[in-house]
């Protein structure tokens, strides 16, 4: 049975100085990317569609290089659009980050809502579902967006509930049903 697997990049190198969708790798997401790549998770896929954010692509080049397909940009897949505010501190990021979740109809400063960034990326993965062979389908993007997804393909109510712990993670589905078939786990 094939397989989507949705990744969330790894650690970045935070930069205010710079929009944050053109973020890098650190040193650290970039050895955790190559290890997943390595895995047992990816050895089936053959298909890899990322977010245009960089850091989405760095990642999902790892994946590219052992698969030996390209890489497909899709820029649905991206991050919810946090242009409006640009870099917040850490803690200023997760109370926002906590709003964004908690009310998913109302635009935190300009962001795009949580309901319609849910809306977006399940347009895009469904589309790119829908569109795939055989073997596994790799998507790799983001978080929030893989929460938002990940509660929509569960039935579940937009929260930060099932937010991944961390930079760096990923849940599979069945592409038959988009089910996914375990909550976030570590690359």
């Amino acid at each position: 049975m094939s397989r989507l697997i949705f990744i969330t990049h790894p650690e970045v190198k935070v930069d205010a100085a710079i929009p944050v969708t053109d973020w890098a790798l650190s040193e650290t997401g970039c050895r955790r990317a190559a290890g997943f790549a390595r895995s047992d998770v990816v050895a089936n896929v053959t298909n890899i569609w990322a977010s245009a954010e960089r850091k989405a692509q760095q990642t999902a080049d790892f994946i590219a290089q052992r698969a030996g397909v390209p890489v497909q940009t899709n820029e649905h897949l991206g991050e919810n659009d946090r242009s409006a505010t640009g870099f917040l501190p850490p803690p200023e990021f997760e109370a926002a980050a906590d709003s964004f979740f908690a009310q998913p109809d109302v635009s935190f400063r300009g962001w795009e809502t949580a309901r319609a960034a849910q809306g977006r990326i399940e347009n895009a993965v469904r589309g790119i579902a829908a569109h795939h062979g055989t073997g596994d389908l790799a998507i790799v993007a983001h978080g929030a967006v893989g929460t938002l997804l990940y509660c929509a393909f569960k039935g579940l109510p937009i929260s930060r509930a099932y937010d991944q712990p961390s930079q760096g993670h990923y849940w599979s589905a069945e592409l038959s049903d988009l089910q996914p078939q375990h909550h976030w786990k570590p690359i």
